[in-house]
C-alpha cells in the first residue's frame, strides 16, 4: 500500500498505520480500514467535544492535528458512543450493523494497543474496558456436494478449461478469490499449491487428482505467447490475455451458478470457499488441519465450520453405545 497517497493523516496516525503495514505485514485492505475507521474516530471526537465549527461538513473535520495529548483525553463512554455513530446515519433512523461495530472496534482497540504496548505513549490502555459489541455468528452458506457437480459441469466454451480448473482449485483447496488470482505457474507443484495469503504469510496446500487433471488440462490450453509480458507467469488469464481480477471471477461464477439453475445472488467465491471447507470436514478432516489449509491464524475462526453438521453430531451421540443405555437396564 503506497501510505503516500494519505494526505490527511496526523503523524501519530500514519506511524500505526506504517506499522500494520511494514512489522505485521497486513494487506493494504486492513492497513485502509484501520485508516479510515480511525479518521471517523478521530472527526467524531472533535465534533463531540465542540472543537469545529458545527456548520463544516463532517467529510471535511480537518483530523491533521490530532496528536497525543487530544487521544489522551479519550473517555471510555466516547469510544461506546462511536461503536455506532455513523455521519451517512446522523438523520436516518438507520443502525450501524453489528459486523461494522465490530470491526470499528477492533480498529480502536489494535491503535489504542499500539500506543500502549508497542510504544509505550499511555499509562494505560482504555480500550481493555471496552466492550467488542454482541455480534450474531451465521453460519456459512455453502453448496452442496450436487450442487457443486452441477456448477463444474457446465464449464464449457473457449474459457471451459480455465473456468473448470478455477472453480476446482477453489472448490476442492478452499483458497481465498484473492489467493486464486495471485496464483503463478511456478506455485504448482506436483500434488500441492503455494499459496500466499493474508499478511504474505505462506502456506503449502495440497490437492487431489481431480485438481491435478484440471490443472494439467487447463495448462495443455493456456497459452504464454499471447499474454502480455508483466503477467505472463500468472496461472489464470483473462480475456484481454492479462491476469484474471477478483471481479473477473466473480462475474465468471455468477454466470456459471446461473447456467447451472443455482441462485447466483446467494453464493460468491468466498462461499465457494465456506463450501471446501464444509465439505472437508464432513469428509473427516480434523479442524486444526483444516485451520491449516484455510490459512487461518486463529483456530476459533476456523471452529464456526464444526457447527454445520448437526445431523453429524447427533449420530455420533447416537453412536457411543453408553448413551443407549436407560436408567433400567
Amino acid at each position: 500500500m503506497n501510505l503516500d497517497q494519505i494526505s490527511d493523516a496526523p503523524d501519530i496516525l500514519m506511524e500505526f498505520l506504517e506499522y500494520h503495514s511494514t512489522v505485521r505485514g497486513h494487506s493494504d485492505q486492513t492497513v485502509m480500514g484501520y485508516y479510515l475507521d480511525l479518521k471517523i474516530l478521530f472527526r467524531y471526537l472533535k465534533r463531540r467535544r465542540k472543537l469545529v465549527d458545527p456548520s463544516v461538513p463532517f467529510s471535511e473535520i480537518d483530523i491533521s492535528d490530532v496528536d497525543l495529548d487530544f487521544i489522551k483525553k479519550t473517555k471510555i463512554e466516547e469510544l461506546y458512543r462511536y461503536q455506532s455513530f455513523s455521519p451517512e446515519m446522523i438523520n436516518s433512523s438507520q443502525s450501524l450493523s453489528a459486523a461494522s461495530r465490530c470491526r470499528r472496534t477492533s480498529s480502536v482497540k489494535s491503535f489504542f494497543n499500539y500506543l500502549t504496548v508497542k510504544r509505550h505513549l499511555l499509562d494505560s490502555n482504555i480500550c481493555q474496558e471496552l466492550d467488542m459489541p454482541k455480534r450474531q455468528q451465521s453460519l456459512p452458506r455453502y453448496l452442496e456436494e450436487s450442487e457443486c457437480e452441477a456448477l463444474l459441469h457446465v464449464c464449457d466454451g473457449p474459457y471451459g478449461l480455465r473456468d473448470y480448473c478455477m472453480l476446482m482449485i477453489l472448490l476442492c483447496c478452499g483458497l481465498r478469490v484473492s489467493e486464486l488470482v495471485s496464483l503463478n505457474t511456478t506455485d504448482i507443484y506436483e500434488d500441492h499449491l503455494r499459496v500466499i495469503g493474508k499478511g504474505n504469510k505462506e502456506r503449502v496446500v495440497f490437492f487431489a487428482d481431480g485438481c491435478r487433471e484440471a490443472i494439467d488440462d487447463y495448462l495443455a490450453v493456456r497459452n504464454p505467447e499471447k499474454i502480455v509480458p508483466e503477467d505472463r507467469n500468472a496461472l489464470f488469464i483473462s480475456r484481454d490475455n492479462r491476469r484474471i481480477s477478483v471481479r473477473g471471477v466473480q462475474k465468471m461464477l455468477e454466470k456459471k451458478l446461473k447456467a447451472a439453475g443455482l441462485d447466483a445472488s446467494r453464493y460468491s467465491p468466498h462461499k465457494l470457499r465456506h463450501t471446501a471447507a464444509t465439505l472437508m470436514l464432513k469428509n473427516g478432516v480434523d479442524t486444526r488441519a483444516l485451520q491449516e489449509v484455510l490459512g487461518h491464524s486463529n483456530l476459533n475462526t476456523t471452529q464456526i465450520y464444526t457447527h454445520l453438521d448437526n445431523a453429524a453430531l447427533r449420530e455420533a451421540a447416537k453412536a457411543n453405545p453408553i448413551g443407549r443405555k436407560n436408567h433400567k437396564s
